[in-house]
């Protein structure tokens, strides 16, 4: 996927989504009654808030709307139904949303649609969200990474897949915060492995990352991990490099 022409709606490719701290904003949620008949205004800035509204509010009627909208010719419109939609997962919503992530040349729109495909959970996203983490810009890289452990529960098969191209990444990418996801989804899906081939390579990666990684936060999230799964080779080492004052 080429770059992004980003600028043409001022936007930069690692910029934050102004959806990404909407629950801070404390107001009274919205009518959906109000919202569903806006999804099909002609005014894009109609379309846009009611879009954003249902990112508050769960109702299985604005789906259908907000998958028609995926293909809007406003990408502020389409960023919000991404958000939208991943906020009201749906079986139905994972098909255009692969094909929409296949086809947006805009860089913020496809952050989120990768978002909301994780939290579709769904095992017919996972191919998209591996290309994602392989060849998008790092902004979308980053949620693809995060994505890939919300599939942690979808399936062993998912989970063996997963786990390889997570644990690439987490080695090379040269974004500290894709890899720091990476870390974090890479323990999401140990979590769900056996004692097997795959989770032990899993856990020499995490360990590896906690060992030699030049970041702090990719180390830390790697000890995080290591914690949570409670694997007791990874609880070892963290014990001896703290004895030896290394984390």
């Amino acid at each position: 996927m080429e770059d992004d022409e980003l600028s043409v709606i001022n936007f930069q490719p690692t910029a934050e989504s102004p959806l990404d701290n909407w629950e801070e904003e404390e107001a009274p949620k919205p009518d959906p009654e109000e919202m569903l008949p806006l999804l099909e205004s002609p005014e894009p800035q109609h379309r846009m808030i009611a879009a954003r509204a249902f990112c508050e509010l769960q109702d299985d009627r604005a789906i259908a709307p907000l998958i028609h909208l995926l293909q809007d010719s406003c990408p502020l419109v389409r960023v919000s139904v991404a958000y939208a939609l991943g906020r009201n997962p749906s079986p139905d919503a994972v098909e255009p949303l692969i094909d929409q992530y296949n086809r947006d040349w805009n860089g913020y729109v496809r952050k989120g649609l990768v978002w909301a495909l994780g939290n579709c959970r769904d095992a017919r996203a996972l191919d998209t969200l591996l290309d994602a983490l392989k060849t998008d810009i790092p902004a979308v890289r980053l949620w693809a990474a995060s994505s890939l452990g919300q599939m942690a529960k979808v399936g062993y098969d998912v989970v063996v897949k997963a786990v390889p191209p997570v644990i690439e990444a987490l080695r090379r990418d040269e974004v500290a915060a894709v890899r720091s996801n990476c870390a974090w989804s890479l323990g999401q899906l140990s979590r769900e492995l056996p004692s097997n081939v795959v989770y032990a390579v899993a856990i020499d990666a995490l360990i590896e990352s906690l060992e030699e990684d030049d970041d702090l936060s990719v180390r830390d999230d790697a000890k995080s991990s290591l914690l949570r799964v409670g694997d007791p080779r990874g609880l070892q080492i963290i014990e001896e490099l703290q004895m030896d004052g290394l984390i």
